[in-house]
């Protein structure tokens, strides 16, 4: 693909997504279904204790096997999914560069600084969407303290409540009209954090960057292409929604037919396997995307379709000019 170094528009870089996707499939499916497999693995060994348990009678120990999935599941997410977004920067980068890549040698090449790329995730995330999280934290307290329990999950609550008690509904109401504005502003924030932040792994990954100096670099490399990046972003959410809403219709029919019964064991079962498709098969674009996208940017601002060509013949840069770059 090297003969191919040149600045691409929109169009071209989502092309060449697309045809490096189809054309290693199976190297980038079987990087994502890492992550995908692990979390599948926890979720039937879920379903296997409340099945233990009596599901869906038995209420007792439920909660506690809930929060204990959930504190496993997070810390896999966190590890695992690392692990799969740098592993597929990574294979992107040596396949741009006519480099053989398989998913043994992309997972172990990333494995040394996986705790640098995990750190990474989670102090890009935190500054994007701590506003967010905060809001939200804010205001179910509130409603804690305002609403009486059963308000938000029993109607028959919410009746007498808004009879007995009207100005209750006054201050929910109003404290509402207060935080909405805010959180969509801070959703507005967390995107537009997020987009600067966008190129900080595969500058991470390329260049053996540590995590602040990562951030500072996708910062320099992502200015003018935040909008280009946010296109892609909202493909990638458009088509994960579409195959989410297509794999999980016969949960819906369910839930027509059969309105407020829990899910049959068989059917989370199955829910959970589509989870692990889309995971698996989509799951790759949005990284080998922005990959291509850090790639473009070094072209238009660094020059880089010079300098590498200039590696290929043998010549070299400038110290001054030139950006280390580690395979």
């Amino acid at each position: 693909m090297t003969n191919q170094l040149r600045p691409l528009s929109l169009g071209e870089i989502l092309d060449r997504t697309a045809e490096l996707y189809r054309n290693h499939f199976l190297l980038f499916a079987g990087i994502s279904a890492i992550f995908a497999g692990a979390m599948l693995a926890i979720q039937m060994l879920y379903l296997g204790v409340l099945a233990l348990l009596g599901y869906p009678y038995a209420a007792v120990g439920l909660q506690w096997a809930t929060a204990t999935v959930a504190v496993v599941e997070s810390l896999a997410v966190l590890v695992l999914a690392g692990l799969s977004i740098a592993a597929n920067n990574r294979a992107v980068a040596w396949i741009y560069l006519d480099q053989p890549a398989t998913i043994r040698d992309a997972t172990a090449s990333v494995m040394p600084r996986l705790w640098s790329y995990l750190w990474l995730m989670t102090i890009s995330a935190f500054r994007a969407w701590a506003p967010l999280a905060a809001l939200y934290v804010v205001m179910f307290a509130a409603l804690l303290s305002i609403l009486p329990k059963g308000f938000l999950s029993n109607p028959a609550v919410a009746q007498s409540v808004g009879a007995q008690h009207p100005e209750t509904l006054l201050a929910f109401g109003l404290g509402m009209l207060i935080i909405a504005p805010l959180m969509l502003l801070a959703l507005v924030f967390g995107v537009w954090m997020s987009l600067r932040y966008s190129l900080a792994m595969p500058a991470c990954v390329v260049e053996g960057l540590r995590p602040g100096q990562a951030l500072k670099r996708s910062i320099e490399l992502s200015a003018g292409s935040r909008g280009r990046i946010l296109v892609l972003g909202l493909l990638v959410y458009a088509v994960r929604t579409l195959l989410s809403i297509l794999l999980g219709a016969p949960f819906l029919v369910f839930a027509f037919k059969h309105p407020g019964q829990q899910l049959p064991l068989a059917m989370l079962a199955v829910q959970q396997i589509s989870v692990f498709l889309i995971s698996t098969f989509i799951g790759p674009i949005y990284s080998t995307g922005l990959t291509l996208f850090y790639y473009d940017q070094r072209i238009r601002k660094e020059g880089y379709d010079i300098e590498r060509m200039m590696q290929t013949a043998g010549l070299t840069l400038p110290a001054e000019l030139a950006v280390p770059e580690q395979s």
